[in-house]
């Protein structure tokens, strides 16, 4: 039985959220429009770069007709400059290695889209681990969609997959899929009480990873 792991990658497997508020706050310096600080990105994170910039609008009160040209300016400052402030969460390398050893095959499911994913990855050293990476503009949907961690689980050829994610949406999609899904508690998830999100399992520490996922893989057998 060929085995999955599929991993979300902002607030899962980096915190990116410091290069996406530098591109953000570049667009914004472009017209004057102020800035928005880490926080307030890092709760924006989560659906796609669209939504992200749909967000951006409405925390500064612009008008929604901007938000292309917005778009835009975001994607050509964040693909320029995608890891610089970015960095891989403890104890992911170590982790990824681990599973390779164990003959699992990997994937990345993301709403970001899959150029700047790619870069972040290489950039990093890690992305010889992933055998499929379906970002936010390689299919027609987005996550929640359940299409997007299935392409990840058909491309590996693999016949039974963990989904690990940080967030709600992450957890929406794992189920939707019919996937076990374990919660990375540190990343950008919405809810106060990390008990408020579906899970089969939850992980603060890389370290605990590969022992859960296993025991999740063996109850699907």
């Amino acid at each position: 039985m060929k085995k999955a792991i599929i991993f979300d990658l902002d607030g899962t497997l980096i915190d990116s959220a410091p290069d996406i508020q530098a591109a953000v706050n570049k667009t914004l310096a472009e017209t004057g429009d102020g800035e928005l600080d880490l926080a307030t990105i890092r709760s924006f994170i989560g659906n796609g770069v669209t939504v992200l910039i749909e967000r951006v609008i409405e925390a500064r009160g612009l008008d929604a007709s901007r938000h292309a040209a917005m778009l835009e300016t975001f994607l050509k400052y964040y693909e320029a400059e995608p890891a610089t402030l970015t960095t891989l969460y403890p104890g992911v390398a170590d982790a990824l290695e681990q599973f390779r050893d164990e003959d699992w095959v990997m994937g990345v499911c993301t709403n970001k889209p899959e150029g700047p994913s790619r870069d972040i990855l290489k950039a990093f050293g890690v992305d010889h681990f992933f055998g499929s990476i379906v970002g936010g503009d390689t299919l027609e949907v987005n996550k929640p969609d359940p299409a997007m961690a299935l392409a990840v689980k058909d491309r590996l050829g693999a016949d039974v997959a963990v989904y690990v994610g940080d967030s709600e949406i992450d957890a929406e999609c794992a189920w939707k899929a019919g996937m076990r899904f374990t919660l990375f508690t540190e990343g950008y998830h919405k809810a106060d009480d990390v008990d408020d999100i579906p899970q089969d399992a939850r992980f603060s520490d890389f370290d605990v990873l590969v022992a859960i996922v296993a025991r999740l893989a063996d109850e699907l057998r």
